[in-house]
């Protein structure tokens, strides 16, 4: 397995940099180990193991003697995360006996994250500070296949639409399912119609670009059904009820639930759970043009319910409705979705708390213990069927919005419910995909949110 730049296998014959973990209560007897000139360098440099503080001490000869790392929690995966950015270029070798031992797949983890940089347009404008891997990497697979979903997500949302258009994640998705030994295809414009998709044909019919049903398989036909379906709005405009610009700015991320739904995907295959596996991703692009759909418009869906268009902003749960009816169709034992759904979500939770829904209590809970433990924060919010006559209508089934603002991020739940089978555990995460601002370990853009908890739940769901 070749190894990601920031990362450097041992070499007997290279002078690495230790590198010591310390908290504010560890520091006293760390520093008393050390030379009294490394305690006088802390007290100069004001370091008193803060949480994400970082300082290289310098030896006689001014070379590097080590480095000092503050740290919060210790399952914390972020706790190194600042560590790339902050300590200059250089190969650095945790050593847990002089300081805190932290567990070596969080610290490969925290650190691969706090040194992503989306590259694609750009050089990286300098050489990476790697992190020295005394474990086998054997023993760190795990760490390594989540840190490659992460910066799958990252990657994917980061690309700007011209890029990252309906064709460009099929082909991703189709190089991910080769990659893994999965059958992948694609049902792509008026053919959308005639294999009755109907929902997800309107809201991408007015690109240029056509919209699709991609679909992966994989795993074996004996074991139990997982069906995970994404959103994926690799632009969305608003439609005709066109969004300001400053709500279109970033809309390139509004395939962040497929990115985070192949990214899971990805993760299911190459730690082979025992599951059969299918991903579902509805591509399209919300654009504005003459055979834009409309409000007012009844549109039909797989489910057989017609639903009246009350704004195309709301065009992510029609997209999806045609993909989870489809998934249902096939009866799984469990159902996920991701999506990028509602800007209600974000106004009750903020940019940090990916919002859950679910139709099934122990499911809920497996989540929750999953994310608690994973440092990866879900927020449970009610399926409350009552607000479904939020979207009442009179010329169909129901609407895909309604006049109401409350309960934006419900009602979008409730929703989606309908498309749902009574006995099937199902959960909806509506997630942000994004950081607005660098953080450590949270770089500025596209983000993988509760990907972690969601893969730690699979696994002890299916894999004990």
């Amino acid at each position: 397995m070749s190894l990601p730049p920031c990362f450097a296998p041992p070499d007997m014959s290279r002078r690495d940099i230790p590198l010591i973990a310390v908290d504010k209560e560890q520091l006293p007897a760390v520093l008393a180990r050390q030379p009294a000139r490394v305690a006088r360098w802390c007290e100069a440099n004001q370091f008193v193991g803060d949480a994400g503080a970082v300082l290289l001490v310098p030896g006689e000869d001014g070379t590097p003697l080590l480095a000092l790392a503050g740290i919060g929690a210790r399952n914390d995966p972020l706790a190194l995360a600042t560590c790339p950015v902050l300590l200059p270029a250089g190969d650095y070798r945790l050593h847990d006996k002089e300081g805190i031992a932290l567990d070596p797949g969080l610290a490969l983890l925290g650190w691969g994250l706090g040194a992503y940089q989306y590259t694609h347009y750009r050089k990286s404008s300098r050489a990476p500070t790697r992190l020295v891997l005394d474990s086998e990497a054997k023993s760190l697979s795990e760490s390594f296949a989540l840190l490659k979903a992460s910066t799958l997500v990252r990657d994917l949302v980061n690309t700007p639409t011209e890029d990252m258009g309906p064709d460009e994640l099929e082909a991703t998705t189709r190089r991910v399912a080769h990659a893994y030994g999965a059958e992948c295809s694609a049902i792509r414009g008026d053919d959308l119609l005639t294999q009755n998709f109907p929902a997800i044909h309107a809201v991408g019919r007015a690109s240029h670009r056509a919209p699709r049903l991609i679909e992966l398989n994989w795993g074996d036909a004996a074991h139990p059904k997982l069906s995970i379906v994404g959103k994926g709005v690799c632009f969305d405009t608003g439609g005709l009820d066109v969004k300001p610009s400053s709500g279109m700015r970033n809309m390139k991320k509004d395939m962040g639930g497929a990115a985070h739904a192949l990214a899971l995907a990805q993760l299911v295959m190459a730690r082979k759970l025992p599951v059969r596996l299918q991903l579902l991703l509805g591509a399209v692009e919300n654009a504005i043009g003459p055979n834009a759909y409309r409000p007012g418009e009844v549109v039909d869906t797989r489910a057989g319910h017609k639903i009246e268009i009350d704004n195309t902003d709301a065009e992510g749960r029609v997209v999806l409705c045609d993909a989870m009816a489809y998934a249902a169709e096939s009866s799984p034992s469990l159902m996920l979705d991701f999506a990028t759904l509602t800007g209600a979500a974000r106004i009750a939770l903020g940019p940090d708390l990916p919002a859950l829904f679910c139709n099934d209590e122990t499911l809920a809970r497996q989540y929750l213990e999953a994310a608690d433990a994973s440092c990866d924060p879900l927020w449970r919010l009610p399926l409350w069927r009552p607000y479904f006559s939020y979207l009442s209508s009179s010329v169909a089934d129901f609407a895909n919005s309604g006049g109401a603002r409350m309960g934006g991020a419900i009602t979008a739940a409730v929703y989606l419910d309908r498309f749902v089978p009574a006995k099937l555990p199902w959960a909806h995460v509506d997630v942000y995909s994004w950081n607005d601002s660098n953080r450590p370990g949270k770089p500025a853009g596209g983000e993988a949110q509760g990907l972690r908890a969601a893969f730690a739940m699979l696994k002890k769901r299916f894999a004990g």
